[in-house]
């Protein structure tokens, strides 16, 4: 008699799946969705004055920007240089009658009462601008 040989089945290989990998990531994306923020990054020029285009065509909106910051202790600054109340006011009067669409950006801190803002915010009303927004910039933890 002939010997008996006995083949054992070979084991399949082991598939790797994509599935708990491609669940992972998606939680993930909705997760960094959820909790980024997002800023308008087109609110501050990115542009320096030597790099600015070439002047708009009459008719056309124009403008610059001009921002003030708001300091914890109340008193705006602008261009580097503190201007309370009736001098912010007549400043931003003669940037305004130059170029009546300049945007004002207020950047007030966080420690800054809502009182001074209020006070930023009619002054450069009273000086006439029509393009005014303020931003507040949030800490990441």
């Amino acid at each position: 008699m002939a010997g008996l040989t006995l083949k054992r089945p070979t084991r399949p290989r082991a598939l790797i799946s994509l599935v708990p990998m491609i669940d992972v990531m998606l939680i993930l994306l909705v997760f960094f969705m959820v909790t980024s923020t997002y800023l308008n990054l087109d609110m501050i020029p990115a542009v320096r004055q030597a790099e600015a285009p070439a002047p708009a065509p009459a008719g056309a909106e124009t403008g610059g920007t001009v921002m003030i910051r708001l300091g914890a202790d109340g008193v705006p600054v602008l261009r580097g240089q503190a201007m309370p109340g009736a001098a912010l006011m007549a400043e931003l009067s003669g940037i305004l009658a130059r170029d009546p669409l300049t945007r004002v950006i207020v950047l007030p801190s966080g420690a800054a009462t809502t009182q001074a803002l209020v006070s930023v915010m009619d002054a450069a009303a009273q000086a006439g601008a029509v393009r005014l927004r303020v931003i507040r910039l949030e800490a990441r933890p």
